[in-house]
C-alpha cells in the first residue's frame, strides 16, 4: 500500500506540475507579446487604445485567464482531493465567466463590427490553432520578469503549503520537504530582487508596461 500511495503522490505531482506550468507559460507568452494600451491589460478600470488580434490573441479571447486556470487547477490537484479540484473548477469558470463578459462588453461598444469579426472567429477560452497570426510584437522578457515574479512566487508558495500539509497530515518523520523549501527560497529571492529592479527603469522597455 505504501508503495502504491508513494507512486500515486509522484505521479500526480509531475502532472500538477506540468499542468501548472502550461498555465504558467501561457500568461509569459500573454505578457510578453503584448504591447500596452491593448485589450487584456486592463487594471482598475476597462482600457483598450486598439484591439490585439494577433499572436496568442489570434487563437483565444482571454488567454491570461486560461493561463490562470491552468495554474490553480494544477495546484488543485495536487492536493489529491476531487472534489476540491470540480468546486475550485466550477468556481473560476463561474466568476471568470463574468468578468470575460464585461470586458467583452467594452470591447464591442469601443471597437464594434471589429470585436465582433474577431470574437466570430476565435475562441473565449479553448484555443484554436487554425486562425494563428504571429505577433507583430516580439517577446519581451523584461515585460514578463517586470510582470510575472508575484504569480511565479505564488505558484511556488501554494505548492510548498500544500506539501507540507499533505506531510503533516500523513504523519511524516519531515513535515517541511527540503527540496520544495530550497525551490520556494530560490523564488523569494528572485521576486525580491525583481521588486527592486521594478522601481528603477532597468526592465522598462517601450510600448510595454
Amino acid at each position: 500500500y505504501d508503495h502504491f500511495y508513494e507512486k500515486l503522490l509522484k505521479e500526480n505531482m509531475i502532472i500538477s506540475f506540468l499542468i501548472s506550468f502550461i498555465g504558467f507559460f501561457i500568461r509569459v507568452y500573454t505578457v510578453g507579446t503584448t504591447p500596452a494600451g491593448t485589450s487584456g491589460r486592463n487594471r482598475k478600470k476597462q482600457i483598450a487604445k486598439k484591439l490585439n488580434q494577433t499572436g496568442v490573441y489570434s487563437i483565444i479571447r482571454h488567454p491570461l485567464y486560461l493561463g490562470n486556470f491552468l495554474i490553480w487547477l494544477g495546484i488543485s490537484m495536487y492536493t489529491l482531493n476531487t472534489v476540491f479540484t470540480i468546486f475550485l473548477s466550477l468556481f473560476f469558470f463561474s466568476y471568470y465567466n463574468i468578468i470575460m463578459k464585461t470586458e467583452e462588453k467594452f470591447l464591442e461598444k469601443k471597437f464594434k463590427n471589429e470585436f465582433l469579426l474577431w470574437k466570430k472567429h476565435t475562441p473565449m477560452l479553448f484555443p484554436s490553432l487554425k486562425n494563428y497570426c504571429k505577433s507583430k510584437y516580439p517577446f519581451s522578457i523584461k515585460t514578463v520578469l517586470k510582470r510575472e515574479y508575484s504569480s511565479f512566487l505564488a505558484t511556488i508558495f501554494s505548492f510548498f503549503y500544500i506539501q507540507t500539509m499533505i506531510n503533516y497530515f500523513n504523519e511524516e518523520n519531515t513535515i517541511i520537504s527540503n527540496n520544495m523549501c530550497y525551490v520556494l527560497i530560490f523564488a523569494i529571492i528572485i521576486t525580491l530582487i525583481l521588486r527592486v529592479m521594478k522601481k528603477t527603469s532597468i526592465l522598462d522597455q517601450k510600448g510595454r508596461t
